[in-house]
């Protein structure tokens, strides 16, 4: 394998893509889905909704599973049987945006 050409292909693709990666990470953070308060439980469904979309987009068989609280989104890409498994864990869930006066742009 040669990583210097692998490298080089990955920055040219994040070149090439990074008007489409900046707007798709504003769509997201444009969705209030703060997790600690329940009047957003609409938005934390629709955060969860717009993640599994995009990895259902990038190839990823995705699916929103209930949970007794807010929805969990699992993805998985079985399409190299003898690759090692990369677990991948994170957050669509933010924290609550106040003091607002503290912020110098709306925090959604």
């Amino acid at each position: 394998m040669d990583v210097t050409a692998s490298v080089a292909r990955v920055e040219s693709y994040l070149t090439e893509h990074a008007d489409h990666s900046v707007d798709q990470l504003i769509d997201l953070l444009s969705i209030p889905s703060v997790s600690a308060q329940p009047a957003h439980a609409d938005d934390m469904r629709r955060a969860a909704e717009w993640v599994c979309k995009q990895f259902a987009s990038a190839g990823l068989a995705s699916e929103i599973v209930p949970t007794d609280g807010y929805p969990i989104v699992y993805a998985e890409w079985t399409a190299a049987p003898n690759a090692p498994t990369a677990l991948v864990y994170g957050h669509y869930d933010v924290q609550p945006p106040d003091p607002l006066d503290q912020w110098i742009t709306p925090p959604f």
